[in-house]
């Protein structure tokens, strides 16, 4: 796996860069085998931003955080979206951005509340771990894009304001 660690401000093909920035993307053919391996992608993503960045901690609680989003992400994509995905992640300060772009159009919603609703509550299961959440259509496909805190609070929450 590949990161790229930042060092100084660059602009390049119209993104910006800055000092503390740890990116890493990976490609997929979305098939339900796939979805271990992006999940596999984030941890090892993650353990090797702390080795890149020295004072970096991520807890255990984003850990399991990142990967379950990424989890549900590509299993939409494998359910509704099936062929390639992109995946990146972004460390900024104490932040780990999750984007996931796939070719399916059909923008996520969240269903009525159901006690009795088998299934389907990936999306909830996202919006309730994560401190932002946006989805944008592209020229085609979709881009959902995704904020985690990395640090948790004295409580054991994610540290940091929530919009929720």
């Amino acid at each position: 796996m590949e990161l790229l660690a930042t060092d100084r401000c660059t602009e390049q093909d119209g993104l910006v860069t800055v000092p503390g920035v740890v990116a890493g993307s990976a490609a997929y053919d979305m098939e339900s085998g796939e979805i271990g391996r992006a999940r596999d992608f984030v941890r090892d993503f993650l353990s090797g931003a702390q080795q890149s960045l020295p004072g970096l901690h991520v807890s255990t609680r984003a850990l399991g955080a990142a990967q379950l989003v990424v989890s549900e992400l590509a299993t939409n994509v494998c359910k509704y979206a099936p062929g390639p995905c992109l995946l990146d992640l972004e460390i900024d300060g104490d932040m780990l951005g999750i984007t996931m772009w796939d070719s399916g159009s059909v923008l996520p919603g969240t269903l009525q509340a159901d006690p009795t609703r088998a299934g389907q509550h990936g999306l909830e299961i996202v919006l309730a771990v994560c401190q932002s959440f946006e989805v944008r259509r592209e020229p085609v496909g979709k881009r959902v894009r995704v904020r985690i805190s990395l640090l948790d609070g004295p409580d054991g929450d994610p540290a940091g304001s929530s919009p929720w």
